[in-house]
């Protein structure tokens, strides 16, 4: 249960600051996407099942948040929780090329389906211009991000487990 309030506390923190403190940041062109380095964290290390919850709370706040169809971010985000968490069989704590490549995956489709469905449907076919000056940025500073979040987010899971370990102990 712990777990689950601190994963919950966790994104609603990386879409507080995605949201309100990156745009201010002068220096930043592009701002890494928490959201969705905590979804695939989630659906990568905890399985589909919690990938998907993760995924559809995290969807449900940018939906709550942005204009646009109710559900666009949702569908996506719970996509990628899922898809991540058929890797959990390939999950190693300390490997993190995995993660990383993870990352620039979830992060190519995630701007892929947003120009599909935002700029193409409306005739906008400068996908290159869309590709050097939104994508590629966006994806450099979220697996930048990624190594240091992935990070200590193995830390505080690996805390909790330990937790969860002692409180099944005293149990029995």
């Amino acid at each position: 249960m712990k777990r689950i309030i601190f994963n919950i506390l966790m994104i609603i923190l990386a879409f507080t600051v995605q949201n309100c403190i990156f745009p201010l940041l002068p220096f930043l062109s592009a701002s890494p996407n928490l959201l969705l380095i905590l979804t695939f964290s989630f659906g990568f290390i905890h399985g589909k099942e919690a990938g998907m919850y993760y995924g559809l709370l995290s969807g449900l706040l940018m939906d709550l948040f942005y204009s646009g169809p109710f559900g666009f971010y949702t569908l996506i985000f719970i996509y990628v929780g899922y898809v991540n968490g058929i890797c959990t069989k390939y999950y190693y704590e300390d490997y993190i090329t995995l993660p990383l490549i993870l990352s620039v995956l979830n992060d190519l489709a995630y701007n892929l389906y947003i120009y599909v469905f935002r700029f193409l449907i409306r005739k906008r076919l400068g996908i290159g211009y869309y590709f050097m000056n939104l994508m590629l940025p966006e994806i450099i500073f979220t697996v930048v991000t990624t190594l240091l979040i992935y990070r200590i987010f193995l830390m505080f899971n690996r805390h909790l487990e330990e937790i969860e370990k002692r409180g099944d102990s005293s149990i029995v």
